[in-house]
């Protein structure tokens, strides 16, 4: 294999990428030109999205670099049990967290007119600090997740090209279009583009699977072949999936996928309480027909002889091998259509806890709010440029330490939602309490805090839960301190004279 491709195959392959990106341009163009000079509109299009909208738009906003990269990296490297984790387990446990957090988070947004979590949680409780609290947080913990976005940009055209196209022009490229197209858009052009994306990507993976499977001799001689090089594989249990791990991380991605800012925002956007109970019912369906094609690729590859150089991908590699320039570039351009898809979204929610639960009660200029949200659109885009540029860490270890953080927020919002005798200060407890241990677990896997505490080895919150846990992960440990703290510390504190208990209840009733 030459170093770089020729130049009418990368010609070809930059044109396929290129034509995708005008055409979510031109989708873009037309929702800002439909869109109301509103926060609502902007946010959340008015609260107007049916049922194929908010399906595929959470469908594609979610599934990102994590599962075209890291997934099948990881099926490659330990064999296709992530499915169990991620495709089974996830989609069915999401889907009940979507009605259990999402349609009373729609009713109350419905009511009372909420864009942001932060602002339901501030209202409810009365409490400026913890409404920035929230926001303060899901901005660090959306930083990381950018990053991965970003990352996995570069490195999917850089592996498309051979590396013809540097990873930090690749990531870069990405960067500008994103913020040209959130500062245009909305979310009704975020969610147009992510429904075309979503059906787009969903069918070039599958395409690809025949293509490859085809090319071997089908299903069985692609498992056989497997079998022979890696017959552990082809088992349950044992290696990376112990039974702690795999609930652990299970559940912790599940309840962290709640509260990303922009998952969690689209809880507010449904049209009706019929669009959210369809969506949630279909999602396990969808997520499974993305995530067994993409993870068994990555496993399959290990089978095929498919060597992967420290730092590279399998998927784009295996293309190379099995399928023509042009689909390769054609899947290269679904997997930029799921990562792009990601990072709109993050960074059209980031922009609106920024303004609203920041930038409003620090300063009160909502005349602002706009140009506000622009420029923090920008900056936070290019600081997470730079950062995924010097980050060591691979695609896995930046998503899974972000879903972990999220994570630890899902627990004190549901009992919130829930309790009625949640206090404020249970909230700040829970909420701060478990951001602070889980923070504390994360500096520890880090180099330098590593070198400058004298710390030997290579630690990593998975280590950490095998030394000190019995096998079960950080995050969900942070997890169980946040429900006991939020539950404890509300037990024996009085309710502050600014809260309104009955706020949540009473939009329940008004269904």
């Amino acid at each position: 294999m030459t170093p770089f491709p020729l130049q009418s195959d990368l010609a070809l392959q930059l044109g396929v990428v290129g034509a995708y990106l005008l055409v979510a341009l031109a989708v873009g163009v037309v929702a800002y030109r439909l869109t109301d000079n509103t926060a609502e509109d902007y946010y959340l299009a008015s609260r107007t999205l049916g049922t194929v909208v908010l399906l595929f738009t959470t469908f594609a906003t979610l599934l990102s670099a994590f599962t075209f990269f890291a997934g099948p990296n990881i099926a490659y490297n330990a064999g296709p049990e992530w499915i169990l984790v991620m495709g089974v387990m996830d989609g069915v446990v999401f889907a009940v967290l979507w009605y259990v957090i999402g349609y009373k988070q729609w009713l109350v947004g419905r009511a009372r007119g909420y864009v942001t979590l932060g602002e339901m949680l501030g209202d409810r409780f009365g409490s400026t600090a913890l409404r920035m609290a929230v926001a303060g947080i899901a901005l660090f913990w959306l930083l990381p997740y950018v990053m991965l976005q970003q990352r996995g940009a570069g490195l999917a055209l850089s592996g498309l090209t051979n590396g013809a196209v540097p990873v930090w022009a690749g990531a870069g490229a990405i960067t500008v279009f994103m913020i040209l197209y959130v500062a245009i858009s909305g979310m009704r052009g975020v969610a147009w583009t992510d429904t075309l994306q979503g059906a787009f990507m969903l069918s070039v993976v599958w395409i690809a699977v025949l293509w490859v499977l085809s090319s071997v001799g089908g299903a069985g001689a692609a498992t056989a072949r497997l079998g022979d090089v890696a017959p552990e594989f082809l088992g349950l249990g044992g290696g990376l999936y112990t039974p702690q791990y795999v609930i652990s991380t299970a559940i912790y991605i599940a309840f962290g996928v709640t509260m990303f800012p922009q998952i969690n925002q689209r809880f507010f956007a449904a049209g009706s309480k019929e669009t959210l109970k369809r969506t949630f019912a279909l999602w396990p369906v969808l997520v499974l027909l993305l995530f067994v094609p993409a993870f068994m690729l990555g496993a399959w590859a290990r089978g095929l002889g498919v060597e992967v150089p420290a730092g590279e991908n399998v998927l784009p590699i295996l293309l190379e091998a099995f399928t023509p320039t042009w689909f390769a570039a054609l899947v290269i351009a679904g997997a930029l259509a799921a990562m792009m898809s990601s990072s709109d979204s993050m960074l059209l929610s980031g922009a609106s806890y920024l303004t609203r639960d920041v930038y409003r009660p620090l300063f009160g200029r909502p005349d602002r709010e706009a140009l506000v949200a622009r420029l923090g659109v920008a900056a936070f885009a290019l600081v997470a440029y730079a950062l995924s540029l010097t980050t060591g860490a691979t695609l896995r270890v930046i998503g899974e330490t972000a879903f972990g953080g999220f994570a630890q927020l899902a627990l004190p919002v549901i009992v919130a939602l829930y309790w009625r005798r949640t206090t404020k200060a249970g909230m700040l407890a829970g909420v701060l309490g478990s951001q602070a241990f889980y923070l504390a677990h994360v500096a520890v896997t880090i180099p330098l805090v590593r070198d400058l505490f004298g710390l030997a080895g290579e630690a990593s919150l998975a280590s950490l839960g095998a030394a000190f846990y019995l096998g079960w992960a950080p995050q969900l440990v942070g997890m169980a301190l946040s429900l006991l703290l939020t539950v404890g510390v509300s037990a024996v504190t009085s309710p502050a004279s600014s809260e309104e208990r009955a706020v949540y209840f009473e939009s329940l009733r008004a269904d």
